[in-house]
This record gives C-alpha cells, sequence and structure tokens, in this order.
C-alpha cells in the first residue's frame, strides 16, 4: 500500500466515523424534540442555535476555516428540525431570488420554502400560521431601504425575529456559458443598474430587457440559447444554467439586509439589536427630546429612517434601530422615556445581530 493509499484510508475511517456520530447526535435531537412537545415548547430554538455556532466557532483549532465549519453545522441544525418538525418559512419569490438565497442561508436546505409573490403575502402567511417565519428585503446598502417593508409593520402584529446581511452577487448565466453566443440579456431594473459598467465594458451594444426579477430572467434564459440574465448562484442551479461570468457587480461592498419576521422575538443573545417604531407630537424639538433620551442611557443608534404616516398630511412615522436588547436595562429605560414625547410606539422585534 502506498503512502497516498494510507493517508486515504484514514480519511475513510474518520469519515465513517463522522456518519457515526451525527446518527447519535440525531438520537439525542430527536429526544430533545418529543420533550419539547410534551411540553408544549417551540421546536426552534435561535438562541439556542446561535449559542451552539458560536460555541463551534470559538472551540475550533483550524486548520479548517470557521465559515465552512459554520455552514456545515448550519446544514445539521436544519436536518435536525426538519426530523422534529418541518420548517415552512415563507419569502418574497419567485424561487432562486436573492430573498430565496438569504432564506436559505439562515435556515439551511432541509427546510420547505415556501414563495409569495408580494411582501403583504408573506406577512400574511405567517400571521395566518401558513409558515413559522418570513423572510423580506429591507434596505440596500447602495439603494437605500425598501418603503413598503416598513410600510407593513404599521398595521403588522408580527415581530422581527432575525436580521441576514447578505453580499449583493450577481453573476451571468446562459445555457452554454459561452458569452460568443449573448445576444441579449435579462435582469431586473436593479440588477441591470448594479452591473451596468461591467456589461457596457463586456458586452456593449447587446439589448439588455427588464424582468420582474432576477429569478425570472433566469427562468426565461432557460429556454433560450442566445440570452443571458443576470441573477444569483441559486438561479444556476434551479434552472440549470452556467456560468458566464461570476460577479459582475461593480460595487464589490453591495449588501442587502433580510428581516425574519415570525409572530414573537427571540430571547437575548448577548449581541442584539431592537427596532422600534414612533409618530412625534406635532412641536418644537420633540424629535430632538427623542434623541436626547437614547443618548442619555447611551444607546447607539444603527438607523433611523421616517415615512410619512399616510393618516395625517405632514405626519411621519420614525423607524429605528439600535444595539441592545429590550430585556437590557438601558434599552428599556430608553424606550419607556421616549414614550412620552410619541404620539404611539411600537417595539418591533429584539434579535440577533448579523454577523
Amino acid at each position: 500500500m502506498s503512502e497516498l493509499d494510507k493517508l486515504r484510508e484514514k480519511i475513510d475511517d474518520i469519515d465513517l466515523k463522522i456518519v457515526d456520530l451525527l446518527n447519535r447526535r440525531t438520537e439525542i435531537v430527536l429526544e430533545i424534540g418529543k420533550t419539547k412537545l410534551d411540553k408544549h415548547l417551540k421546536i426552534h430554538s435561535p438562541e439556542r442555535e446561535r449559542a451552539v455556532l458560536k460555541r463551534i466557532r470559538e472551540n475550533n483549532p483550524g486548520p479548517f476555516p470557521n465559515e465552512p465549519l459554520k455552514l456545515i453545522f448550519e446544514e445539521i441544525i436544519s436536518a435536525s428540525l426538519a426530523l422534529q418538525q418541518p420548517l415552512k418559512v415563507a419569502y418574497l419569490g419567485p424561487a432562486a431570488t436573492f430573498t430565496n438565497l438569504a432564506a436559505r442561508r439562515q435556515f439551511g436546505s432541509s427546510t420547505e420554502y415556501l414563495p409569495e409573490s408580494t411582501i403583504k403575502e408573506v406577512f400574511e402567511a405567517v400571521s395566518r400560521g401558513k409558515a413559522v417565519y418570513g423572510v423580506v428585503p429591507i434596505e440596500n446598502s447602495t439603494e437605500g431601504v425598501v418603503n413598503y417593508t416598513l410600510d407593513m409593520f404599521i398595521d403588522s402584529d408580527l415581530s422581527v425575529a432575525f436580521e441576514i446581511m447578505m453580499p449583493v452577487i450577481h453573476n451571468l448565466l446562459s445555457k452554454t456559458g459561452d458569452i460568443s453566443e449573448i445576444r441579449k440579456i435579462y435582469s431586473h431594473a436593479q440588477a441591470k443598474a448594479q452591473c451596468r459598467g461591467w456589461l457596457h465594458q463586456n458586452l456593449p451594444g447587446v439589448p439588455i430587457i427588464e424582468e420582474l426579477s432576477t429569478a425570472a430572467a433566469a427562468k426565461r434564459v432557460a429556454k433560450d440559447t442566445s440570452a443571458a440574465a443576470v441573477a444569483s448562484e441559486l438561479a444556476a442551479s434551479e434552472y440549470h444554467l452556467q456560468f458566464v461570468e461570476r460577479g459582475i457587480e461593480d460595487n464589490k461592498n453591495n449588501y442587502t439586509r433580510f428581516l425574519v419576521i415570525a409572530k414573537d422575538s427571540p430571547g437575548k443573545t448577548g449581541r442584539d439589536k431592537t427596532s422600534v417604531m414612533f409618530s412625534v407630537k406635532d412641536q418644537p424639538g420633540a424629535l430632538y427630546s427623542i434623541l436626547r433620551s437614547f443618548a442619555k442611557y447611551k444607546i447607539n443608534l444603527t438607523k433611523i429612517e421616517s415615512r410619512p404616516s399616510r393618516r395625517k398630511a405632514w405626519e411621519y412615522i420614525f423607524f429605528v434601530d439600535m444595539e441592545g436588547h429590550m430585556e437590557d436595562k438601558g434599552v428599556s429605560k430608553a424606550v419607556n422615556a421616549v414614550k412620552k414625547d410619541c404620539l404611539f410606539l411600537k417595539v418591533l422585534g429584539s434579535y440577533p445581530s448579523a454577523e
């Protein structure tokens, strides 16, 4: 037996041990699931999931890198949840959109995903119990906030359970992967704008036809060998397309933030955010007084956004993200102090900050 064969034999032995350990872990997971059902507890525990991933990351001596290790354990957790109780997650569809990709990054491939046509339908799916969670876009680092998502929180009783931060990576996809065969390009308007420089430099004069989503663009290209689509890596897999070029976005620091909505928020993790919305009284210094209260309790505001209330002319609703959890004494005191200067105030949820 050669030295290479001996090393491969060791790997084969380790692989079998990993499989055995995964099955032993799963047996315990199933026992936990049965205990939770007997005690009428929720199967999915975001706090526990985050603690597991944190412990794995902190105790990894290497050389196996932390990010792939995190992805592996996220899939293990996803499969374990599916065995205990199928987890249903609604998202802004269709399949293979960036929202779908964000949902899969958060919940893994063993989850049942329900594509919805509008952000409103995602909220309704969670409210009616059709899905446990919903995933919707909230803002892009270059394009700004998704106003319709903010508006939905005004009348909804749902809470923010997580946030997902994802780099926006656009790819040029086609049936053959041959750039010389491309005669037209399909793209969502926003993706087109974010890849304008690359497309102009590499495919000058090729017409770009707008679609309702990057996934719709990929679906159309799946039936046309002379066309290409600007879409996600998930779209390549979903519609059996080849990569003409990966990462064609002009801005490599372009991120989209997604919110995961649910009927309640998770407990403290030690690295949390809290989101609130409020409307201020129509009087001089009202907004200043509110911001002063946050400063008094040393609360760091990470975002503040205003929207017309649609209920009264020139009345505005403010959406604020802050560091900390509502169970933190400082956050709780600041929010209670702010209430006296508001026409109304609503806590949208406390949730783990995206890494």
